[in-house]
């Protein structure tokens, strides 16, 4: 899969330079670097990235790349290994500098996230030659555009906040639920999700009884069977939880096979094997919030899904999320306005983007960098119910779309301060 999909890039590349006869093949092409976890047990989700942003940059290259004063300038995407560890991450930052990156791709850590901006801001500082931008499609973290937003970084994801809070316009509505357990995982993200989910029980649900409240070591847990055990036993009608890759699943996965019966209300239930790995045990009962999902009613939503299901037809690789696509065109777009791939020029239009796609708008904050855009909350059903045209990962069950929440419902304030280049 790897070696045909990068094989696919580089003919791109070779075509659109055919194409577009004013782009010259030894043109240097715009260099994007993905620093993201490609081994080790979040290596899975990794790869679902490295699809998507392949995908954005293959559209981009088809129709010539990215007009600037030069002419035409192809991307080229070019992945590194963090192995989700931060000094990885680092490591790989300063080998794409080298390798003459402009732009950093990460997402799948906000540890990993929190150490890049650190490094980012120092670099771009000491060596205004070789500066990069940071462009955050998935860590939610919210301090990210809050007390430590940086002028290089951009999120084009909802943060755990703005995602809780569509969750919550959920739950608060659901009486049934009486009592929960929050569970995640114990980092910086994990921390936001079940810290920022007891804020709003106690302002939308003061009713609800908090039964749990518990952290669990990252990508280490190999049996989630003693924390089911618990959940179960704690008599939770609900558990909140932001876990996503291999903890996510293994902990749906205990919790079916220790029969818990409740509602589980995630930030990522929605893919990468969790579905599967409840079936019947899920159906109506794993609600998910994304920026995204592919039974959002419309004619423009479900044509986006089919072309990415054509180009990846396989159900292991059943993994898009718009946000990534409105990342890569709203960067393109950054570059034509500032006829240039010059960080410092393209951040400043890149302040300044809206993008759309798929029926759906989504706008840049020049405050924080904190993208805005509509939210979906849907809850798993049996494939072909009403509302459920697609499924996901050929497990046979898919999302409903139960609440759409505007970019303007979806806003948050921000406690960014932030340091601009002279």
């Amino acid at each position: 899969m790897r070696t045909n999909l990068f094989r696919r890039a580089v003919l791109g590349l070779a075509c659109a330079a055919a194409m577009f006869p004013a782009f010259s093949q030894t043109s240097t092409p715009i260099r994007l670097a993905l620093i993201e976890s490609l081994s080790g047990p979040f290596a899975n989700t990794g790869e679902a990235v490295v699809r998507n942003i392949a995908w954005a940059v293959e559209r981009v290259n088809a129709r010539g790349g990215a007009r600037t004063a030069q002419g035409m300038r192809l991307l080229e995407l070019q992945r590194y290994d963090s192995k989700g560890q931060n000094e990885e991450a680092l490591s790989a930052l300063r080998s794409a500098v080298d390798d003459g990156a402009q732009v950093v791709l990460q997402g799948n850590s906000s540890s990993n996230a929190l150490a890049l901006v650190d490094a980012i801001n120092k670099h771009n500082e000491r060596e205004p030659g070789k500066r990069v931008l940071f462009l955050n499609y998935s860590a939610v973290d919210p301090v990210l555009t809050n007390e430590k937003c940086s002028f290089w970084h951009f999120r084009f994801d909802a943060h755990a906040d703005m995602r809780m809070t569509a969750l919550m316009q959920v739950l608060k509505d659901d009486k049934t639920v009486k009592s929960a357990y929050l569970i995640g995982q114990d980092y910086s993200f994990g921390q936001a999700v079940l810290r920022e989910a007891r804020r709003q029980l106690e302002s939308l649900r003061p009713d609800v009884k908090i039964v749990g409240d518990e952290l669990h070591p990252m990508g280490r847990v190999k049996d989630f069977l003693p924390y089911a055990s618990k959940i179960k036993a704690s008599g939770a009608q609900a558990v909140i939880t932001g876990n996503w890759g291999n903890d996510l699943t293994l902990l749906v996965k205990a919790a079916r096979e220790a029969g818990y019966e409740g509602k589980f209300y995630t930030f990522y239930g929605n893919a990468l094997g969790a579905p599967a790995a409840l079936g019947e045990a899920g159906v109506g009962r794993v609600i998910a919030v994304a920026d995204w999902l592919p039974n959002v009613p419309g004619q423009a939503s479900e044509a986006f899904y089919q072309s990415f299901r054509q180009r990846f037809p396989k159900t292991a690789e059943d993994y898009v999320h718009l946000r990534m696509q409105l990342l890569v065109e709203a960067y393109v777009q950054a570059v034509e306005k500032a006829g240039t791939a010059e960080p410092l020029a393209v951040a400043q239009q890149l302040e300044k983007a809206r993008v759309s796609m798929a029926g759906r708008t989504g706008f840049m904050r020049a405050e924080d960098h904190q993208f805005q855009q509509p939210l979906a909350v849907g809850v798993m059903e049996r494939q072909g119910a009403p509302g459920v045209k697609f499924d996901v990962e050929g497990s046979g069950y898919g999302f409903r779309v139960i609440r759409q929440v505007s970019a303007e419902q979806a806003r948050l304030p921000s406690s960014c301060s932030m340091a601009r280049p002279g």
